[in-house]
C-alpha cells in the first residue's frame, strides 16, 4: 500500500536548520503513524511547499519528490508530478517560478528572522487564495488551452505506453481519457471539493470526501 501527495500540502512552508513552521501537527503527526506502519508516503513538491528540505524524510519517513516521476504500480504505468509548471507558457508565471527557485534568493530569504519570513509566506500564500477565490476560482479551460492536457499528450508521444497521468496544482477535478489507453487526472483540492483519487490495481477512481462515509472497501 503507498500514498501519494501532490503538492501544496501546506499554505506555506519554509525549513531553517533547527525551525520549521508552527501548526500541521496532527497532519505530520499521521503521515508519521502510516510510515511506522510500514506504508509508503510519497510527497510531491508543490508550489507553496518547494522550499521543503530533509525534515520530512528523516521526522516523517516520507520518499521526497522534487520532479515528475514515472512508476509502474502493479502493471500500469504512471507519471506523476504536481504540475507547476509543467506546459505553462505565461512570461510572468516563469519569471516568478524562476525567483522561487533561485537557491540565492532562498539562501537571502533565510537570513530574515523566521518571526517576519514565515509571517510573510503565510501571508503571501493567504493572498493568493484569496484571490484566487475572489476570481470564483481558475475554471476548466478547455482540452485545447488547458497546459496539463497539452503538456500531457506532447509528452505522451514520446512515451504512448504510460496509462496515467497524474496532477495536483490546478483547482479543478477532472478525469479526461485522451486515448484507449491513457487517461489524464486532475485531483481538485482538498479544501473545497475533498478530492483524491484511487487506484485499485487496474484502474483509477477519482472520489470525494464525505464525512461518515467512505468509497474504499475494507
Amino acid at each position: 500500500m503507498a500514498v501519494y501527495f501532490m503538492g501544496d500540502m501546506f499554505d506555506f512552508w519554509y525549513e531553517y536548520k533547527m525551525v520549521v513552521p508552527k501548526g500541521y501537527t496532527r497532519f505530520l503527526g499521521k503521515i508519521s503513524e502510516l510510515t511506522d506502519m510500514g506504508v509508503e508516503v510519497h510527497f510531491f513538491v508543490g508550489n507553496h511547499d518547494l522550499w521543503c528540505g530533509n525534515y520530512l524524510e528523516e521526522e516523517c519517513g516520507v520518499i521526497l519528490h522534487r520532479e515528475p516521476q514515472t512508476c509502474e504500480i502493479y502493471g500500469k504505468l504512471f507519471y506523476l508530478a504536481h504540475g507547476d509548471g509543467l506546459g505553462e507558457t505565461d512570461w510572468k508565471f516563469s519569471c516568478l517560478r524562476r525567483m522561487f527557485h533561485s537557491k540565492l534568493l532562498r539562501r537571502l530569504f533565510s537570513m530574515i528572522h523566521p518571526r517576519w519570513a514565515v509571517d510573510l509566506g503565510l501571508t503571501w500564500a493567504k493572498h493568493s487564495r484569496m484571490k484566487h477565490d475572489m476570481n470564483g476560482g481558475e475554471p476548466f479551460k478547455g482540452e485545447n488551452e488547458e497546459p496539463l492536457i497539452l503538456y500531457s499528450k506532447a509528452y505522451h508521444k514520446e512515451h504512448p505506453n504510460i496509462n496515467f497521468f497524474v496532477y495536483g496544482h490546478r483547482h479543478i477535478m477532472l478525469d479526461l481519457m485522451f486515448t484507449h489507453e491513457s487517461r489524464i487526472l486532475i485531483l481538485g483540492d482538498w479544501i473545497n471539493e475533498f478530492s483524491y483519487a484511487v487506484f485499485d490495481g487496474e484502474t483509477v477512481f477519482l472520489e470525494q470526501f464525505v464525512e461518515g462515509e467512505t468509497h474504499l472497501s475494507e
